[in-house]
């Protein structure tokens, strides 16, 4: 084993923890019935016209996210991020299959703050891995560069117009929707300095470093 494999390990225990962790705030989103995360909005109302599944619905957004990404810098599509979203969108598909959540006795409010600290967690930690950074947060921090806006304005205006666009194909958006859109975007960077800070986790995907960096 070379002096490299260590933190090249690490790296993508970081990556699939993130995965995991996002995964499971996103199912439990659409467990509480409350409204889903505004990609599973868009997703489940998809799904509603056409014979696919949430991992494929999800690797559909993050073919048009990439894509944006590679015209707007110029350069060539990363793919990791596909993986990312297939992967997650696998994960959530087997969790609503299971639906492990029905064995909790959690109220639907309860349900949502803990929804909400998995996904923003789990898209800390997939940031900070900078292997398949998720495409909505790729074009977002492009975003943010290109045109000075915080991270968490080019996310949001990503996940509003998902959240738009499958509410109009039927998706189920509610109060759980609004926690998402008001807490995981603002909760992302401050976990990943406490991350960094706390729990000595390296970060390899700073917003200031160049896309093509980033993964």
């Amino acid at each position: 084993m070379s002096a490299t494999d260590p933190p090249r390990i690490a790296k993508y225990l970081v990556y699939l923890a993130g995965c995991a962790v996002f995964s499971s705030g996103a199912y439990l989103f659409i467990h509480s019935e409350l409204g889903a995360d505004p990609l599973d909005v868009f997703a489940l109302g998809l799904m509603e016209h056409l014979p696919v599944t949430v991992g494929l619905a999800q690797t559909g957004v993050a073919l048009v996210c990439l894509a944006t990404v590679a015209l707007w810098t110029r350069s060539r599509p990363l793919l990791a991020p596909m993986l990312t979203f297939f992967l997650c969108g696998s994960v959530i598909d087997l969790l609503l299959w299971a639906d492990p959540a029905d064995l909790l006795t959690v109220h639907p409010a309860g349900l949502l703050i803990l929804a909400s600290m998995l996904c923003a967690y789990g898209s800390a930690l997939i940031i900070m891995s900078s292997f398949g950074i998720r495409a909505i947060d790729l074009l977002a921090i492009t975003m943010t560069r290109k045109w000075r806006w915080p991270f968490w304005a080019g996310k949001g205006s990503i996940e509003v117009t998902l959240l738009v666009t499958g509410i109009l194909m039927g998706g189920p958006a509610g109060i759980g929707t609004v926690a998402f859109l008001a807490a995981v975007g603002l909760l992302i960077q401050p976990l990943v300095r406490a991350n960094v800070r706390f729990l000595g986790i390296p970060n390899l995907g700073l917003p200031d470093r160049k896309p093509a960096e980033a993964v």
